[in-house]
């Protein structure tokens, strides 16, 4: 991955660089659409989510911050359930953490894992091992056997080499795990090369034009035959930050005339729907996801019997999160841009430095003013690339000690969170119903020298 001296233009089409939509509103206040879905400005003007204030919850429990609207994620998890049906799995790599995971299962969703540590988390969080997907490119045996004992509902299978560990671990094991193939259906979507997945050229699962596609399924048959797995499906995934919905029915139309032959009971489509990250952006509903792929199933001849699902992660969380900052210094350098430096960056959100991902800024306690202070935001770190808004617009009477804000930080922050110039992770905080409560400890600087010895 890069670590550009300045993020550049999202290719996602995530609007511009580290901004708000350039051009006319740019200065405007965040639009609704990129606000929890619980958010409201209060009579002083202050963004209130989940009945709490911001600017408070940054004095309560500290910054950075990572805080969560819960009702936006129950709704969200919903409206997921309603519209895939039962065996949508919350692709848990965009924000895992206990209190996600055993969410998510209560609101009738299973659990996308891709690590033995994502699969820890959610076993810890009680959810049901028969409500857990496995994914991964490089499963270990050590991954493998502990999934194979605790049950894990879908095994989705990545590559020969896998094939020979499952074969090897259950040669002598009464345990037949349900497996899915994935497959690379070779369509391109128009998103960073980073996350795209479902080109022909990828780490990922059995190419469909090369033929390896074909031979794992006729691998996999042979062993559903033995009685050693239970072949149940085909897998594809295109990649993440996906706003048009067309890739999507032409991955079905180009796995049908593969998928429909074999006579397979599911189909999953991955995750991969994109969300508005800035003033301007408008992303499909997941309902119209669904609709979309259900539609292209059924023009490509795929049964109705067939279970067809999906795994959303960011859908899911992403505008459900924000990220709470304290202004420690503003540097005008004339001639050229106002510098506002956090007390986070790089280490909590590393997404603009590894995509060019575009983001707003505002302060809570205006949450409806004009921004017409054109600012670059950046975080504490050692490095000139550690830029958290590349054109952002904030009050002009922004001081230093202020609290500042990203929104839809919810996917991709905290999971890809790190200790760079060893700072401590923030602290992840659940807000409802007027009450706030910590599901994620913040790092201490003794967590810092924990693991050495």
């Amino acid at each position: 991955m890069n670590s550009p001296s300045a993020p550049t233009a999202d290719p996602s089409g995530a609007g511009a660089s580290g901004a708000g939509a350039s051009g006319a509103g740019a200065s405007g206040p965040v639009g609704r659409a990129l606000l929890p879905a619980t958010a409201e400005i209060d009579s002083a003007g202050r963004l209130r989510v989940g009945g709490v204030d911001l600017v408070g919850l940054a004095d309560e429990f500290g910054t950075p911050l990572f805080v969560y609207d819960e009702s936006h994620l129950r709704a969200r998890c919903r409206e997921a359930v309603e519209a895939w049906g039962d065996g949508v799995a919350y692709a848990t790599k965009a924000f895992l953490c206990v209190a996600m995971a055993r969410l998510a299962y209560e609101e009738g969703m299973c659990l996308d894992v891709s690590t033995g540590g994502e699969l820890h988390v959610a076993l810890s969080a009680g959810v049901p091992a028969e409500r857990l997907v496995l994914h991964g490119s490089n499963k270990s045996e050590e991954e493998l056997t502990a999934a194979l004992g605790v049950g894990v509902g879908r095994i989705v299978i990545d590559s020969f080499d896998e094939i020979d560990r499952l074969q090897r671990l259950l040669a002598a094991s009464p345990v037949r795990p349900k497996v899915l193939a994935r497959i690379t259906p070779g369509v391109e979507v128009h998103t960073h090369e980073f996350v795209r997945t479902g080109q022909d050229d990828s780490k990922f699962g059995f190419g469909l034009t090369s033929g390896s596609a074909a031979q794992a399924v006729e691998r996999l048959s042979e062993l559903d035959a033995r009685g050693v797995v239970e072949f149940v499906g085909i897998h594809a995934h295109l990649g993440s930050q996906v706003f048009a919905l067309a890739p999507f029915a032409r991955a079905v139309e180009v796995l049908a005339d593969f998928f429909a032959p074999l006579g397979l009971p599911e189909l999953v489509v991955g995750g991969g729907l994109g969300v508005a990250y800035v003033n301007g952006e408008e992303a499909p509903p997941m309902v119209q996801w669904a609709s979309s792929v259900r539609r292209a199933c059924s023009q490509a001849g795929i049964h109705d019997s067939v279970r067809v699902t999906a795994e959303p992660g960011r859908a899911i969380v992403a505008t459900a999160g924000i990220t709470l900052y304290r202004v420690g210094t503003i540097k005008d350098v004339a001639g050229h841009r106002i510098y506002v430096s956090v007390d986070g960056g790089m280490s909590d959100n590393p997404r603009p430095v590894l995509y060019g991902s575009g983001y707003e800024a505002f302060l809570p306690r205006e949450a409806a003013s004009a921004r017409p202070m054109p600012i670059r935001l950046v975080g504490k770190h050692c490095e000139s690339g550690d830029v958290v808004v590349a054109e952002g617009y904030v009050p002009d009477d922004l001081v230093v000690g202020d609290v500042l804000a990203t929104p839809v930080t919810g996917a991709y922050g905290h999971s890809m969170a790190s200790n760079y110039n060893k700072v401590p992770r923030p602290a992840v905080v659940f807000v409802a119903d007027g009450e706030a409560r910590t599901v994620v400890r913040r790092e201490t600087l003794d967590d810092l020298v924990r693991l050495d010895v």
